[in-house]
């Protein structure tokens, strides 16, 4: 949560958890893990360089400045 208090600039949603971009390009994620509120997988991906993220019912996807794109969540589902 203390990751959370400041400078978030937006967040995203799936059925059961959220994706949270922060201004300095990071990306926090929190919820259910079958909804992609884990992405310890990617976590180093996800720490900076972010420009955007979307989700969709079970994962999300982020693009990072460089043009990379970094998904999590469910595999079958575009995780």
């Amino acid at each position: 949560a203390d990751r959370l208090a400041a400078d978030v600039r937006s967040v995203v949603v799936t059925g059961g958890a959220f994706a949270a971009l922060k201004e300095a390009g990071e990306v926090v994620s929190w919820g259910d893990a079958d909804y992609a509120g884990d992405s310890a997988a990617v976590a180093d991906r996800l720490a900076a360089g972010i420009s955007s993220v979307v989700g969709n019912s079970f994962a999300f996807a982020a693009l990072k400045e460089a043009g990379e794109v970094v998904t999590w969540g469910d595999a079958g589902l575009g995780g």
